[in-house]
Protein backbone atom coordinates (compact mmCIF):
# COMPACT_ATOMS: atom_id res chain seq x y z
CA UNK A 1 0.00 0.00 0.00
CA UNK A 2 3.22 2.43 0.63
CA UNK A 3 5.32 1.22 -1.89
CA UNK A 4 6.19 4.70 -3.01
CA UNK A 5 8.00 5.32 0.47
CA UNK A 6 11.11 2.64 -0.15
CA UNK A 7 14.10 4.15 -1.16
CA UNK A 8 12.90 7.49 0.85
CA UNK A 9 14.93 9.19 3.38
CA UNK A 10 13.28 10.31 6.23
CA UNK A 11 14.40 12.99 9.41
CA UNK A 12 13.06 11.74 12.51
CA UNK A 13 13.54 13.92 15.69
CA UNK A 14 13.30 12.70 19.07
CA UNK A 15 14.38 9.18 17.43
CA UNK A 16 16.11 8.23 20.38
CA UNK A 17 13.58 6.45 22.01
CA UNK A 18 9.29 6.59 22.47
CA UNK A 19 6.99 7.58 19.40
CA UNK A 20 10.34 9.14 17.50
CA UNK A 21 11.72 5.52 17.76
CA UNK A 22 8.54 3.77 17.19
CA UNK A 23 7.81 6.06 14.21
CA UNK A 24 11.13 5.46 12.53
CA UNK A 25 10.88 2.04 12.48
CA UNK A 26 7.56 1.63 11.23
CA UNK A 27 9.02 3.80 8.09
CA UNK A 28 11.69 1.44 7.64
CA UNK A 29 8.68 -1.49 7.34
CA UNK A 30 8.07 0.25 4.18
CA UNK A 31 12.12 0.56 3.07
CA UNK A 32 12.84 4.42 4.13
CA UNK A 33 15.94 4.76 5.06
CA UNK A 34 15.55 7.14 8.93
CA UNK A 35 18.25 9.47 10.05
CA UNK A 36 17.51 9.41 13.77
CA UNK A 37 17.73 13.05 15.66
CA UNK A 38 17.76 13.35 19.00
CA UNK A 39 19.82 14.99 21.76
CA UNK A 40 20.43 11.75 23.71
CA UNK A 41 23.96 10.56 22.91
CA UNK A 42 22.56 6.88 22.73
CA UNK A 43 20.35 8.10 19.30
CA UNK A 44 23.57 6.50 17.34
CA UNK A 45 22.67 2.88 19.41
CA UNK A 46 19.21 3.06 18.27
CA UNK A 47 19.94 3.93 14.98
CA UNK A 48 22.05 0.73 14.82
CA UNK A 49 20.17 -1.43 16.34
CA UNK A 50 17.11 -0.46 13.56
CA UNK A 51 19.47 -1.08 10.96
CA UNK A 52 20.08 -4.49 12.21
CA UNK A 53 16.47 -5.24 13.11
CA UNK A 54 14.94 -3.78 9.45
CA UNK A 55 17.62 -3.75 6.91
CA UNK A 56 17.61 -0.31 5.82
CA UNK A 57 20.19 2.28 5.95
CA UNK A 58 19.97 4.37 9.13
CA UNK A 59 21.93 7.09 11.08
CA UNK A 60 21.62 8.31 14.39
CA UNK A 61 23.08 12.45 14.92
CA UNK A 62 23.35 13.95 17.97
CA UNK A 63 21.26 17.32 17.31
CA UNK A 64 19.42 20.23 19.76
CA UNK A 65 16.91 21.43 17.55
CA UNK A 66 16.97 24.70 19.33
CA UNK A 67 19.75 25.23 17.60
CA UNK A 68 20.38 26.01 14.05
CA UNK A 69 23.58 25.26 14.05
CA UNK A 70 22.76 22.26 15.62
CA UNK A 71 20.34 21.36 12.50
CA UNK A 72 22.39 22.84 9.80
CA UNK A 73 24.86 20.22 10.60
CA UNK A 74 22.79 17.06 11.63
CA UNK A 75 20.84 17.39 8.07
CA UNK A 76 24.35 18.07 6.31
CA UNK A 77 25.45 14.86 8.39
CA UNK A 78 22.31 12.66 6.52
CA UNK A 79 22.68 13.88 3.05
CA UNK A 80 26.40 12.82 3.49
CA UNK A 81 25.14 9.42 4.91
CA UNK A 82 22.38 8.77 3.48
CA UNK A 83 21.38 10.69 0.45
CA UNK A 84 18.89 13.94 0.71
CA UNK A 85 15.62 13.77 2.98
CA UNK A 86 12.24 14.20 1.50
CA UNK A 87 10.17 12.92 4.75
CA UNK A 88 10.30 14.80 8.22
CA UNK A 89 9.00 13.37 11.23
CA UNK A 90 9.05 16.01 14.36
CA UNK A 91 8.93 13.89 17.09
CA UNK A 92 10.85 15.76 19.52
CA UNK A 93 9.01 17.35 22.57
CA UNK A 94 9.05 17.81 26.50
CA UNK A 95 6.09 18.94 29.27
CA UNK A 96 6.55 20.57 32.45
CA UNK A 97 3.49 20.00 34.66
CA UNK A 98 3.83 23.39 37.08
CA UNK A 99 1.35 25.80 38.45
CA UNK A 100 1.74 28.79 35.70
CA UNK A 101 1.07 31.44 38.53
CA UNK A 102 4.94 30.35 39.78
CA UNK A 103 6.74 28.86 36.93
CA UNK A 104 9.99 30.40 36.20
CA UNK A 105 10.06 32.11 32.56
CA UNK A 106 13.10 29.82 31.57
CA UNK A 107 11.00 26.86 31.67
CA UNK A 108 7.92 28.23 29.88
CA UNK A 109 10.73 28.83 27.12
CA UNK A 110 12.27 25.57 26.98
CA UNK A 111 8.90 24.33 26.61
CA UNK A 112 8.15 26.53 23.41
CA UNK A 113 11.62 26.83 22.25
CA UNK A 114 11.58 22.89 21.85
CA UNK A 115 8.10 22.02 21.22
CA UNK A 116 7.43 24.89 18.69
CA UNK A 117 10.65 26.68 17.84
CA UNK A 118 12.58 23.59 17.17
CA UNK A 119 9.56 21.86 15.07
CA UNK A 120 9.78 25.25 12.97
CA UNK A 121 13.56 25.03 12.01
CA UNK A 122 13.23 21.52 11.78
CA UNK A 123 10.57 22.07 9.02
CA UNK A 124 12.86 25.08 7.38
CA UNK A 125 15.79 22.17 7.24
CA UNK A 126 13.86 19.94 5.26
CA UNK A 127 11.79 22.51 3.21
CA UNK A 128 15.52 23.62 1.83
CA UNK A 129 16.90 20.39 1.14
CA UNK A 130 13.87 19.55 -0.71
CA UNK A 131 14.72 22.38 -2.61
CA UNK A 132 18.12 22.32 -3.05
CA UNK A 133 17.51 18.20 -4.53
CA UNK A 134 14.88 19.48 -6.67
CA UNK A 135 12.19 17.10 -4.85
CA UNK A 136 8.92 16.89 -3.08
CA UNK A 137 8.53 16.60 0.43
CA UNK A 138 5.90 15.42 3.51
CA UNK A 139 6.36 16.96 6.63
CA UNK A 140 4.60 15.63 9.54
CA UNK A 141 4.25 17.34 13.68
CA UNK A 142 3.59 15.49 16.36
CA UNK A 143 1.36 17.74 17.97
CA UNK A 144 -1.29 16.57 20.70
CA UNK A 145 -5.29 16.92 21.54
CA UNK A 146 -3.61 19.49 23.83
CA UNK A 147 -3.37 22.03 21.83
CA UNK A 148 -7.62 22.19 21.73
CA UNK A 149 -8.46 21.20 24.93
CA UNK A 150 -6.82 21.60 28.56
CA UNK A 151 -6.50 18.23 29.87
CA UNK A 152 -6.91 17.99 33.80
CA UNK A 153 -5.84 17.54 36.48
CA UNK A 154 -2.24 18.46 34.98
CA UNK A 155 -1.49 21.96 34.95
CA UNK A 156 0.85 22.48 31.63
CA UNK A 157 -0.31 25.77 30.07
CA UNK A 158 3.53 25.96 28.37
CA UNK A 159 2.70 22.31 26.66
CA UNK A 160 -0.67 22.73 25.72
CA UNK A 161 0.27 26.69 24.14
CA UNK A 162 3.38 25.40 22.57
CA UNK A 163 1.05 22.49 20.74
CA UNK A 164 -1.46 24.92 19.56
CA UNK A 165 1.40 26.80 18.02
CA UNK A 166 2.32 23.74 16.36
CA UNK A 167 -0.89 23.17 15.07
CA UNK A 168 -1.28 26.78 13.38
CA UNK A 169 2.68 26.16 12.68
CA UNK A 170 1.37 23.64 10.75
CA UNK A 171 -1.39 24.86 8.38
CA UNK A 172 0.78 27.87 7.69
CA UNK A 173 3.23 26.05 6.38
CA UNK A 174 1.50 23.69 4.88
CA UNK A 175 -0.30 26.39 2.50
CA UNK A 176 2.49 28.32 1.94
CA UNK A 177 4.72 25.61 1.05
CA UNK A 178 2.19 23.35 -1.20
CA UNK A 179 3.11 25.12 -4.42
CA UNK A 180 6.99 23.73 -3.69
CA UNK A 181 5.64 20.27 -3.51
CA UNK A 182 6.50 20.14 0.22
CA UNK A 183 3.21 18.68 2.37
CA UNK A 184 3.15 19.46 5.94
CA UNK A 185 0.29 17.35 8.11
CA UNK A 186 0.35 17.10 12.09
CA UNK A 187 -0.76 14.27 14.34
CA UNK A 188 -2.61 14.81 17.57
CA UNK A 189 -2.67 12.25 19.70
CA UNK A 190 -4.36 11.43 22.94
CA UNK A 191 -2.87 9.86 26.39
CA UNK A 192 -0.62 7.42 24.78
CA UNK A 193 1.42 4.70 26.66
CA UNK A 194 4.96 5.67 25.25
CA UNK A 195 7.96 4.56 27.74
CA UNK A 196 8.07 7.83 29.99
CA UNK A 197 4.39 8.19 30.36
CA UNK A 198 4.34 4.48 31.26
CA UNK A 199 7.11 4.35 33.74
CA UNK A 200 4.54 8.10 35.70
CA UNK A 201 1.28 5.96 35.45
CA UNK A 202 2.97 3.15 37.05
CA UNK A 203 3.72 5.34 39.64
CA UNK A 204 0.95 6.98 39.62
CA UNK A 205 -2.08 4.62 39.15
CA UNK A 206 -4.79 6.42 40.24
CA UNK A 207 -4.36 9.51 37.94
CA UNK A 208 -3.60 6.81 35.19
CA UNK A 209 -7.08 5.28 36.33
CA UNK A 210 -8.73 8.95 35.94
CA UNK A 211 -7.18 9.30 32.45
CA UNK A 212 -8.65 6.33 31.15
CA UNK A 213 -12.10 7.12 32.62
CA UNK A 214 -11.88 9.74 30.89
CA UNK A 215 -11.72 8.21 27.49
CA UNK A 216 -14.49 6.68 25.80
CA UNK A 217 -12.71 4.26 23.87
CA UNK A 218 -11.78 2.77 27.14
CA UNK A 219 -8.14 2.95 27.11
CA UNK A 220 -4.65 4.98 26.56
CA UNK A 221 -3.13 4.58 23.31
CA UNK A 222 -0.46 2.43 22.74
CA UNK A 223 2.24 3.59 20.46
CA UNK A 224 1.10 1.41 17.61
CA UNK A 225 -1.77 2.85 17.15
CA UNK A 226 0.01 6.13 16.06
CA UNK A 227 2.17 4.14 13.29
CA UNK A 228 0.14 3.54 10.30
CA UNK A 229 -1.24 7.73 10.38
CA UNK A 230 2.07 8.70 10.27
CA UNK A 231 3.02 6.34 7.60
CA UNK A 232 -0.15 7.56 5.48
CA UNK A 233 1.22 10.81 6.00
CA UNK A 234 4.59 10.26 4.89
CA UNK A 235 3.05 8.61 1.33
CA UNK A 236 1.70 9.56 -1.51
CA UNK A 237 -1.54 7.81 -0.65
CA UNK A 238 -2.56 10.98 0.98
CA UNK A 239 -1.10 13.62 -1.37
CA UNK A 240 -4.44 15.20 -1.17
CA UNK A 241 -4.46 15.45 2.25
CA UNK A 242 -2.82 18.89 3.02
CA UNK A 243 -2.84 21.32 6.16
CA UNK A 244 -4.47 18.69 8.75
CA UNK A 245 -3.94 18.16 12.27
CA UNK A 246 -5.67 14.78 12.34
CA UNK A 247 -6.84 14.03 16.17
CA UNK A 248 -5.92 10.22 17.31
CA UNK A 249 -7.34 9.72 21.06
CA UNK A 250 -9.62 7.69 21.32
CA UNK A 251 -12.62 9.95 21.23
CA UNK A 252 -11.38 12.01 24.02
CA UNK A 253 -12.08 15.47 22.65
CA UNK A 254 -15.25 14.42 21.13
CA UNK A 255 -17.31 14.85 24.18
Amino acid sequence: MFEDLAGRIAVVTGGARGLGLTFARALARWGVQPALLDVLPEVADSARALQDETGVGSVGVVTDVTDERSITDAFAQVGSVLGAPSILVNAAGITVWEDSIDAPRASWQRVIDINLTGTFLCCQALARACRSAGQRGAIVNVSSMSARVVNVPQHQASYNTSKAGVDMLTRSLAVEWAPLGIRVNAIAPGYVLSDMTRQFTDANPELAQRWTEMIPAGRMAEPSDLEALVVLLCSDRSSYLVGQSVVIDGAYTAI
